[in-house]
């Protein structure tokens, strides 16, 4: 944390079995400090423990043993999304400089705002909803396709650039997490709603500016 605290990297790769503390613990400080790509790298192969991960805010999650060039395909994936120069959070959380960003494309929807180069959503209400990366390529994915029916495999694909296994819910928990971020009732979701046996679909208009 100190390390972090000081020049903080573009993607931190996280063991969970650590001594002194969780790694899920260490991910969550991660996530309310910074916005730096997170990769869960772990023996760990319960399902359950993916699942926790993904909901505290990894990008990815790679379970050993794995080959050494899945692992770096998997790194420059994150890497693309985080962009050059992603926005870190101090432990003061004083936003850091952006540099490199490119021009702006505001895609506007029923107040909510989604800021593609600074990688922001702003609330109607004004204030800012802090996002993980996962998070935001998605929410980009789903306001660039509004009124359209996406599949998860359509949504991993054009998110992480794989298509999902059999038990990958990797889809399911990030929506989840932006359900609760943006929903007035997370449980009657009325801007990402459910098709039964299909995937998702993003309701409302879209104007870009």
């Amino acid at each position: 944390m100190a390390l972090m605290a000081q020049d903080a990297p573009d993607v931190v790769l996280l063991d969970l079995g650590l001594p002194g503390e969780d790694g899920f613990s260490i991910a969550r400080q991660l996530r309310e400090h910074w916005r730096c790509g997170l990769v869960i790298v772990t023996g760990r192969c319960d399902p359950v423990d993916k699942v926790v991960g993904l909901e505290v805010g990894a990008d990815d999650y790679v379970t050993k043993p794995f080959d050494l060039r899945e692992l770096v395909a998997r790194v420059k994936a994150v890497l693309r999304r985080v962009q050059q120069a992603p926005e870190r959070r101090s432990p003061a959380s004083q936003p850091a400089a952006r540099v490199g960003v490119a021009a702006a494309e505001t895609l506007a929807f029923e107040g909510w705002q989604l800021n593609t180069a600074s990688r922001t959503l702003t609330h109607p209400r004004g204030h800012e909803v802090p996002l993980t990366t996962g998070e935001f390529e998605l929410l980009c994915v789903f306001a660039r396709r509004p009124g359209r029916v996406l599949s998860r495999d359509v949504l991993l694909v054009q998110t992480r650039g794989r298509e999902a296994g059999p038990f990958d819910r990797t889809v399911d928990v990030q929506v989840g997490r932006l359900r609760k971020k943006m929903e007035a009732d997370p449980e009657f979701p009325q801007i990402i709603k459910s098709v039964r046996g299909v995937g998702y679909v993003f309701v409302p208009a879209v104007s870009r500016c």
